[in-house]
């Protein structure tokens, strides 16, 4: 049975960071891509940052390069998601997925305010 389960979400004031995690289960994690995306209210999911596991490749939307990274540990299956410099325009629900397989996981809460 594939999971994904996020963790690592939470309150943190601007300029501050938070590490996001992802740990998968029931497939392959070696040779995917995993992504995390975000969800603001009222707003669409989009796309924050990809990794093929493989390979090591990296993508990340503009409004987070060089703000957020992303890397995984293929030895635990996870994916991790590091946040410097937050801004309160980074809150929103945080989902993992993995794009090979469409499957996501259940979303983690991140607040940036003050």
């Amino acid at each position: 049975q594939v999971q994904l389960v996020e963790s690592g979400g939470g309150l943190v004031q601007p300029g501050g960071s938070l590490r996001l995690s992802c740990a998968a289960s029931g497939f392959t994690f070696k040779y995917t891509t995993m992504s995390w995306y975000r969800q603001a209210p009222g707003k669409e999911r989009e796309l924050v940052a990809s990794i093929n596991s493989a390979g090591g490749r990296t993508n990340y939307a503009d409004s987070v390069k060089g703000r957020f990274s992303i890397s995984s540990d293929n030895a635990e299956n996870t994916v991790y998601l590091q946040m410097d410099s937050l801004k309160p325009e980074d809150t929103a629900v945080y989902y993992c997925k993995c794009e090979s397989i469409n499957s996501w996981g259940q979303g983690t809460q991140v607040t940036v305010s003050s």
